[in-house]
């Protein structure tokens, strides 16, 4: 079985393309934290590439920024290929099926607390009014 799951911070804003048929490709990479620190006191991190396709890429490229916070979860591919001196490379990809935004999307995008937003700014959808708490007799009986 080949499926893996990282949680962890983009270190670049996901670079969006297609390939020559038209499918839709977005290429981000993530640090994600090792749960032990070095000797020094110092936290280290692994930094992964990520590959997500159609929907999901298109998602991913108008969602998230340099600095958010996501949970991927795929499979990884290991790929060969000679680089510029025609020395043969080895590269680790992580191929993501599901990735799900864990930065309120306005701090993703550098602006204010996502909940801080009006709800019509949050989801693109007309405010609703809240509904007023109505108050509450309580003759001290409990009810059972």
């Amino acid at each position: 079985m080949n499926k893996v799951f990282l949680i962890g911070n983009l270190t670049r804003d996901p670079e969006l393309s297609e390939t020559n048929s038209g499918v839709s490709m977005c290429r981000f990479a993530i640090a994600v934290n090792r749960s032990y620190t070095s000797q020094d006191g110092e936290r280290q991190a692994d930094f992964f590439n990520v590959t997500a396709w159609r929907g999901l890429a298109e998602n991913v490229a108008k969602c998230v920024r340099k600095g958010s916070k996501v949970a991927v979860s795929g499979s990884i591919q290991i790929r060969n290929y000679d680089d510029n001196q025609g020395v043969r490379r080895t590269a680790v990809d992580v191929i993501a099926q599901d990735v799900e935004f864990l930065s309120p999307r306005n701090n993703a995008q550098g602006g204010d607390d996502f909940y801080d937003a009006p709800p019509a700014a949050q989801h693109g959808t007309p405010a609703r009014k809240k509904p007023a708490l109505e108050t509450f007799d309580d003759d001290g009986d409990i009810p059972f």
